[in-house]
């Protein structure tokens, strides 16, 4: 009985070394370092391709227009869908954000919020005419119209042979008058990875 308890027991300790030197090793890194682990899009290409694509934006003719044709205003500007029509599945939404904050960080054009969040907006503010003090209850109609909305897609084209992959990613934007319908800007931003197995 001793002897099956001791060889239990020895048992027990042995899978847990086997279990242990198993286990993963998680090392914390920086969001700014560029990690390609599988070669597919990433939190860097998203990040790099909006600061460049907000940048070239922002360059652009049509702000001086607007401001001329707007006593010095500045536009205001809505981000609409930018569609995923890539091979991967892509979180679009991480890359409209990210457009987003370099938007704000620009202090060249007002954003408006767009989308479901500008729905749920909307929702607090009839939530607010029934539940709010007539003091503090924010009003219909108020709200600053865009001038402009910003739209556009990511793509992908993969060319592979045997051990290796070249994935080619296209990302396409586009500004337009939400007045007129007239496109004032249009850009576009590639990336190409090579990937050896």
């Amino acid at each position: 009985m001793q002897m099956k308890r001791i060889a239990l027991a020895a048992l027990l300790v042995a899978s847990g070394v086997f279990i242990t030197s198993c286990g993963r090793q998680v090392t914390r890194i920086s969001t700014e370092d560029v990690v390609d682990i599988s070669g597919g899009w990433n939190n860097s290409d998203s990040r790099m391709v909006a600061e460049e694509m907000t940048q070239a934006v922002l360059t652009g003719a049509w702000i001086g227009n607007h401001q001329e044709d707007n006593q010095g205003k500045k536009p205001v500007v809505i981000v609409g869908m930018v569609q995923n029509k890539s091979h991967e599945h892509i979180d679009a939404e991480t890359f409209v954000k990210d457009v987003e904050r370099s938007f704000i960080q620009s202090q060249k054009v007002r954003l408006v919020q767009g989308g479901k969040k500008r729905e749920e907006l909307r929702g607090e503010r009839a939530d607010q005419q029934i539940n709010a003090s007539t003091a503090t209850m924010k009003k219909f109609g108020l709200e600053n119209g865009a001038d402009y909305i910003l739209q556009g897609s990511i793509n992908s084209i993969v060319d592979a042979h045997k051990k290796q992959k070249v994935v080619y990613y296209q990302v396409d934007l586009e500004l337009t008058n939400i007045q007129t319908g007239e496109v004032v800007w249009i850009g576009d931003k590639k990336i190409a990875k090579q990937v050896k197995r």
